[in-house]
């Protein structure tokens, strides 16, 4: 197996992120932006509009889940193994409003063969942290997201 070293490595994460981004038409029809990308790694943004409020007048916890899911898959295919989620939860810690700005951050916990444990944090600039999710992976035998 050959090792790629740390400018391989971010080069094929972003590729990888690209190429499954540009197929993401749900993540693309909410609006939701790559911020950064690393290996493991995944920070996506995304304007909170009318069209996602719920009956409260307050963002509506399935998209803000989406976008946390987001930037999970993002990060899980980073190393360009097709990848899933096998499992995903989400607390919900403050409401999000119409126009505010939401940032999910994800990173790699933990992973074994074909399995992998990711956090994502989903902030606001003024009310903080916003929700917390975790999620579990399953990489796929065969496929590779830059195809």
């Amino acid at each position: 197996m050959t090792h790629l070293g740390d400018e391989e490595r971010q080069a094929h994460a972003e590729r990888s992120a690209t190429a499954l981004h540009d197929r993401d038409r749900a993540s693309q029809a909410l609006g939701i932006r790559i911020v950064a990308i690393a290996p493991q790694r995944a920070t996506v943004t995304m304007t909170v509009r009318e069209d996602m409020t719920n009956g409260h007048s307050i963002c509506h916890g399935g998209i803000i889940f989406t976008l946390a899911d987001t930037a999970f898959a993002l990060a899980c295919n980073s190393g360009g193994h097709a990848t899933v989620a096998a499992s995903g939860s989400i607390d919900f810690l403050e409401a999000a409003h119409l126009g505010d700005q939401l940032t999910a951050t994800a990173r790699e916990l933990w992973q074994r063969g074909r399995t992998g444990i990711y956090e994502v944090t989903v902030t606001d600039p003024r009310r903080g942290t916003v929700a917390l999710f975790r999620g579990r992976s399953h990489r796929l035998k065969t496929h590779r997201t830059e195809t």
